[in-house]
């Protein structure tokens, strides 16, 4: 067959080159030394750890943490763009051991199920901008709140429709906001 070029090689003399992706890095940052805004700001999120630990008490197939880094790129750690929510959940994973932070490539590629934000007025636009954009987008995290400690009537929660993105939570009665993952409400508690 003339005007074709093949290349054959015999079977003991091919190579098979298997491509491999990069090894993501393990010298990962787990603190950047930043303390939470106010003492009530800690209280809230341990309240909300302490919450979730005893509602699941006899389970373990759950991860709840708090102010802790989230690595879900390697591109979020050249460019230092470090995401520590106030209050995050993990369900159906194993959660019997300590972690220093939510790796989700160590983690089957898992995310939050549930992250909460703990605002300040120095924090709000982020945390209900670009943080929400990251969850939203990035995440694909399916239930998302924002709460001011110190504002009662600053609880603000979406839900994660695949089709249009988050949706804004209608409260209660009393001003809760279901939190469909969890099966749990959230109540804003402070002056």
């Amino acid at each position: 067959m003339s005007g074709m070029l093949t290349v054959e090689t015999s079977p003991e003399t091919a190579v098979a080159e298997q491509w491999e992706p990069p090894m993501p890095p393990t010298d990962l940052i787990f603190d950047d030394g930043e303390p939470l805004e106010t003492n009530r700001h800690r209280i809230a999120m341990n309240a909300l750890i302490r919450s979730l630990q005893q509602v699941r008490a006899d389970r373990n197939d759950f991860f709840t943490g708090g102010n802790m880094f989230i690595y879900y790129s390697t591109a979020q750690i050249r460019n230092r763009d470090f995401r520590g929510p106030d209050f995050f959940a993990v369900l159906n994973i194993d959660g019997s051991y300590p972690r220093q932070g939510w790796v989700v490539w160590e983690e089957g590629g898992r995310y939050p199920d549930v992250i909460v934000e703990l605002m300040s007025p120095s924090t709000a636009e982020i945390d209900t901008g670009p943080k929400k954009e990251i969850y939203e987008r990035v995440f694909r995290t399916p239930d998302y709140f924002v709460y001011n400690p110190f504002n009662r009537n600053s609880l603000q929660g979406w839900h994660l429709d695949l089709g249009s993105g988050y949706q804004p939570l209608v409260p209660n009665e009393r001003g809760w906001l279901w939190c469909q993952t969890l099966g749990l409400w959230l109540e804003g508690r402070g002056r």
